[in-house]
């Protein structure tokens, strides 16, 4: 055959070629890929929770004060230190204490001689009236002289009872003395850890018209956090709910505890003025706060930190689950429509029973099979694919 007749050939063919794949992709398109992105039922963990911010404090914090005046003679403590109940503190300077109860001591003493004398004369007086008796019987003696003993007898009594009653004073006196000395050591009333130095040694204190405060102490052992809850959430928690937080210095540590007390009015209460013929209302989000104990053996815990705190108000383990975003229409029966992705890769609707939802993903209780796949949106965003796994467990924030 000749060659320019192979040509001829081989060139019909290309453009018999080149026209059937115009006609292909002209009349005959492959099928367009499903727009929208798919996420498959898969087991996790779930939970529900209420959310809050709470701050940290000492279960127990005691301002130690000076209830008596006078300068600071002695710091016997430390910021940081550690210390038992009991245990001296500080000491104020005594000397107008020790002269205060040496003034005290002095007057007691001096009633209670004033008493011996008082007992001598009243012995003499009685033993007068005896005598003035005995005449009187014996017609020895005028009943003027009798009533006179006797009256003197009776003033005697009256002089040792007043004085007995001095010497009680005077013996109050001494031991409100004592006690103002012994205010001048200040000792601690619980165990705990020097949280502040509010005075310092060498410092006046004036304690005639409120107490002053050197020193504060907290128990640090334990550590309690006030959440505040607001009033939204605040209906659906309960003392003994499971709780856990975490801290801003260490969010992947969680302390788990339980929900002690909800307190039954925000901290606006300590200071709003109510009345009960006026309401007044207010734009301002209300909190209640919600207390929960934590140990803290280590003291990583501090006063005052910020805390990310959980109150789980469900919870369950390795369910069936799908996003939440891929539930559809609820019927009266309380059943949900979701679209899941058959065998050719199209979506197909079908009805579902769905458990604990917390908004981010929804437990699967009837419907589902583990590995199909679900319709999460008909328009997928820039960057999304096909394949996107469903979050497990909700973390906390700043986890």
């Amino acid at each position: 055959m000749p060659k320019n007749k192979i040509l001829r050939y081989s060139l019909a063919a290309l453009v018999l070629l080149a026209l059937a794949i115009a006609v292909k992709l002209v009349f005959f398109p492959a099928p367009k890929k499903p727009d929208y992105v798919t996420a498959p039922a898969a087991l996790a963990d779930l939970e529900q929770a209420v959310l809050a911010t709470g701050t940290l404090q000492a279960f127990k914090q005691v301002s130690v004060g000076a209830q008596a005046s006078g300068q600071i003679k002695s710091l016997e403590v430390a910021l940081g230190d550690t210390v038992k109940k009991g245990q001296l503190v500080a000491e104020i300077d005594s000397l107008t204490q020790q002269n205060s109860l040496q003034t005290a001591e002095a007057a007691l003493a001096n009633v209670q001689a004033q008493l011996l004398f008082k007992q001598a004369t009243l012995k003499q007086a009685e033993l007068a009236f005896q005598r003035a008796q005995t005449l009187l019987a014996a017609d020895a003696s005028s009943r003027a002289d009798f009533e006179t003993a006797d009256a003197a007898a009776h003033t005697a009594r009256a002089d040792v009872a007043a004085i007995q009653a001095q010497i009680t004073q005077a013996q109050i006196a001494v031991s409100t003395a004592r006690l103002n000395l012994g205010y001048t050591q200040i000792l601690a009333p619980i165990d705990g850890v020097v949280v502040a130095l509010v005075a310092l040694e060498g410092q006046t204190v004036n304690a005639n018209q409120s107490t002053p405060t050197i020193i504060k102490l907290a128990r640090l052992d334990t550590i309690t956090v006030k959440a505040q809850i607001s009033e939204a959430d605040v209906v659906r928690v309960k003392p003994g709910q499971k709780v856990y937080f975490t801290i801003l210095g260490a969010p992947e540590k969680r302390y788990t505890t339980t929900l002690r007390t909800v307190e039954p009015a925000p901290d606006s209460i300590l200071t709003d003025s109510t009345s009960s013929t006026t309401t007044t209302t207010s734009a301002t989000a209300i909190y209640y706060n919600g207390l929960l104990d934590v140990p803290n053996p280590d003291s990583q815990l501090r006063i005052s930190m910020t805390a990310q705190v959980n109150i789980v108000l469900n919870e369950a383990k390795q369910v069936l689950s799908i996003p939440s975003a891929a539930l559809g229409e609820r019927d009266r029966q309380g059943r949900v429509t979701v679209q899941v992705v058959n065998s050719d890769g199209k979506a197909e609707p079908r009805t579902v029973k769905v458990g604990l939802n917390n908004n981010v993903n929804a437990q699967i209780l009837e419907g589902l099979s583990a590995g199909e796949r679900v319709v999460v949106s008909e328009a997928p965003a820039a960057g999304a694919s096909s394949g996107t796994s469903p979050r497990g467990m909700r973390p906390p924030p700043g986890m």
